[in-house]
């Protein structure tokens, strides 16, 4: 098979917006409630409906990020203290642990999964790690039952980075179900769902509840949409706490509502894509993703990262500019944390330290994979793979 020149640029991702969510989104600007309001309220008691258990409460916030501040801070993590987490996950995973003035412990990970490496957390324990922050990279679940268990022996908190894992699961549970402490969401533009850019943190923890909402807002101690719906004076608050500012608007709410109902399908979708190219990719020198562990779980496919297999005399970066001239837009998942320059020298990090997750960063590129692409655009991309790997 052959690529066509003359088709147009096929990008690495594109969300899939429906005339459901335009038409919410304009009842929202129509309503004059354009801030958190009653559709963001709805949107956190559809998002608890969706993971199927009452006892969570889910806080919508502007992004993954403040949710993965908040949760912290509501854990009461500071000075002093330590974080790990992988070092093969975006910035802002361990960035929000510098925010609260705590240090970050990066850790390899297991080269077969792409996940943190249990053993490399145990390795990485001091008397100042205070919680473990677990990515699930590419929307494969992490070992949970090995961090757990390490958790309970330290006596450690678990904030999961679950950017990518809406709806992956774990032991037959949906993320966002099991045991940890605080679990956080994205609904960023590129994600299996989105708000264009907004976040959940979901806990069971009812103080690390009350604490995040009352932070997620300028440290108010009384609900903004109460005090400006309420039928008598109601104008009286008090700041508690030095909060930020990270509230979702109605607007991005609006968009979630009906993102949430079509996620079904979202995933049906993306588990076709990612079986075609599994199909498609058997017969090449690439490492194709890892399936899930258990059987029955569910992948959410956020992402489809292939690596060059050892030997293969094509180069990573070769490979990508061959994609991108056949118009395929692909990218890079991730460019560790030890190589960037904040992260390298506050911590005097050395490629050596992190040999599974620098190996895969030199050999890996991740595939464009979403619910708009046609069986057509999925052709063409396999077409483009095989071609720039000699096998055409």
């Amino acid at each position: 098979m052959s690529t066509d020149q003359s088709l147009p640029f096929l990008p690495f991702a594109l969300p899939e917006i429906g005339e459901e969510e335009i038409a919410e989104v304009a009842d929202a600007l129509r309503s004059g409630w354009v801030t958190t309001g009653p559709k963001t309220r709805r949107f956190e008691q559809a998002f608890v409906e969706l993971l199927g258990d009452d006892s969570l409460q889910a806080i919508a916030v502007n992004s993954a990020t403040a949710g993965l501040h908040l949760a912290l801070e509501a854990l009461g993590i500071g000075p002093g203290d330590e974080v790990i987490t992988t070092t093969h996950t975006f910035t802002a995973t361990a960035e929000v642990v510098r925010y609260l003035g705590a240090d970050v412990k990066l850790v390899d990970i297991d080269p077969a999964t792409l996940n943190i490496d249990p053993v490399a957390i145990e390795a990485a324990i001091t008397p100042a790690t205070k919680a473990i922050m677990p990515v699930h990279y590419a929307g494969l679940a992490v070992d949970m039952d090995a961090i757990y268990a390490i958790a309970h022996k330290h006596g450690l908190k678990v904030i999961e980075d679950a950017a990518h894992s809406l709806p992956t699961t774990y032991k037959g549970q949906l993320v966002g179900t099991l045991k940890s402490d605080a679990v956080v969401f994205s609904f960023y533009a590129n994600k299996t769902m989105t708000t264009g850019e907004g976040g959940m943190l979901v806990t069971r923890d009812a103080d690390l509840a009350a604490r995040a909402k009352v932070m997620r807002l300028h440290g108010i101690n009384r609900d903004a949409f109460d005090r400006f719906t309420a039928k008598v004076p109601s104008w009286y608050y008090e700041i508690v706490a030095p909060g930020f500012k990270y509230n979702l608007t109605d607007i991005a709410a609006a968009l979630g509502l009906h993102q949430l109902k079509r996620l079904p399908g979202f995933q049906v979708r993306r588990e076709q894509i990612a079986q075609r190219y599994d199909e498609a990719f058997a017969d090449l020198p690439i490492i194709r993703p890892p399936r899930p562990v258990h059987a029955g779980d569910t992948h959410s496919w956020h992402l489809y990262v292939i690596r060059l297999s050892d030997g293969t005399t094509v180069q990573r970066d070769a490979f990508i500019d061959s994609l991108f001239a056949d118009g395929i837009g692909v990218s890079v998942h991730y460019i560790p944390l030890h190589l960037h320059p904040y992260w390298k020298e506050r911590y005097d990090l050395r490629p050596e330290q992190f040999p599974h997750s620098q190996k895969a960063f030199e050999r890996m590129l991740t595939l464009p994979l979403y619910t708009r692409m046609t069986d057509a655009d999925v052709e063409r991309v396999i077409a483009s793979v095989r071609k720039a790997l000699g096998r055409a």
